[in-house]
């Protein structure tokens, strides 16, 4: 199993004490991913949202990209997600960034594409829709295009419901042989059987807990097997995301949990992401969860929805993951914690846990593309 970071831009509550909140939000997860990047670390996933206050205020992520290119030296970055609907940006100048950002990167370029987070969002582009299948159905018009963008010297053009171009060379071209791996931001069990069949690797955002892979892995393992890439290579990969805290104590690691505002995120989930069925009796937005204590912090590390503790429990926590199928660990790392605990973690995880799991120096994306 691979080790990658998730990072969205996340202010939350900071804004209202601090007005430079947003850009010291930036600035620590430009900081986490040149740590990760120096602890062993193989991916770094940039998020694209807009309009979604507090939550994420990551929207430009191609160019916070480009930054990390120059910043980092083996880690590869991945768009989690670039959104190609044509509404919200042409699919030929997501195609140009892709094959940008793979020269800038030296093939550590991971185009991970999707849909938007919820009408909030998607419906400030495509005003009027009120079925968020719609983007969908774009989606699926335009996927299959990018790989002929890439590699056909000139494309032959493109006439759909929802966008057209006349031939075209589209520039530059990815750099060396094929193109960067492709992946999918999937919610429910038909998405990802999808994203199986047309070859397509999984961001599985949606995942919560250990046991969420026995579902995942069923619909997408079972599927790839007959893939019929849309690239030029099946990119056979799910990775799911959590939230870790470690600390050299397992009594530190909870007081870290306790203190980091950990309630405030989900409530923001549940916000935005009105396409994602609401638990019963979660509050509706205002309303937030209450504030967690330690009993809670415990019970979900418990229930397996928490990597948190010392670097044994945490490599423990983690090798469950492993064993349950993922193929990259993603965290998303807590927002309300502070830079210097939040670094302790990234370091922590580095030198405890990753040599213990991540044993194999080659990225497993690198191999597939290589193969192609």
């Amino acid at each position: 199993m691979e080790f990658g970071l998730f990072v969205q831009g996340y202010v939350g509550k900071r804004a209202e004490t601090d007005p430079l909140a947003e850009h010291k939000a930036l600035m620590e997860e430009t900081e986490y991913v040149i740590q990760a990047d120096k602890s062993g670390f193989k991916y770094a996933w940039a998020s694209e949202h807009h309009f979604l206050e507090e939550y994420s205020h990551l929207s430009a992520n191609d160019v916070y990209l480009g930054y990390l290119a120059h910043a980092t030296e083996r880690i590869h970055l991945g768009s989690g997600i670039f959104n190609p609907l044509a509404q919200v940006n042409h699919p030929v100048k997501v195609a140009e960034k892709v094959a940008m950002l793979d020269h800038l990167t030296g093939n550590r370029f991971e185009f991970g594409s999707g849909r938007g987070a919820g009408s909030h969002e998607i419906l400030g582009f495509i005003p009027g829709v009120t079925d968020m299948n719609y983007t969908k159905e774009i989606w699926e018009e335009t996927i299959a295009e990018f790989p002929k963008m890439w590699l056909q010297d000139e494309y032959p053009g493109f006439q759909g419901k929802h966008w057209q171009l006349p031939p075209r060379k589209i520039l530059p071209k990815p750099y060396g042989k094929s193109h960067p791996a492709m992946w999918y931001a999937a919610g429910s069990p038909p998405s990802y059987a999808m994203a199986a069949r047309k070859g397509l690797g999984v961001l599985g955002f949606s995942v919560q807990k250990v046991s969420d892979m026995e579902w995942v892995l069923e619909q997408y393992k079972t599927a790839v097997v007959e893939a019929e890439p849309v690239g030029d290579f099946v990119n056979d990969n799910v990775m799911v995301t959590t939230t870790a805290i470690c600390a050299p104590t397992h009594d530190e690691a909870i007081r870290i949990a306790v203190s980091g505002g950990l309630h405030y995120l989900p409530s923001l989930v549940f916000r935005y992401h009105d396409t994602f069925p609401r638990p019963e009796g979660f509050p509706v937005w205002p309303e937030t969860l209450p504030e967690y204590n330690e009993e809670f912090i415990e019970l979900l590390i418990a229930e397996e929805l928490l990597i948190c503790g010392d670097p044994d429990e945490v490599l423990t926590q983690c090798k469950r993951w492993e064993q349950a199928g993922a193929d990259q660990l993603s965290f998303g790392l807590p927002v309300g914690v502070s830079r210097e605990y939040t670094l302790q973690t990234i370091e922590l995880i580095g030198r405890h846990v990753i040599p213990e799991i991540d044993t194999d120096p080659v990225h497993r994306t690198t191999r597939f593309r290589q193969a192609s």
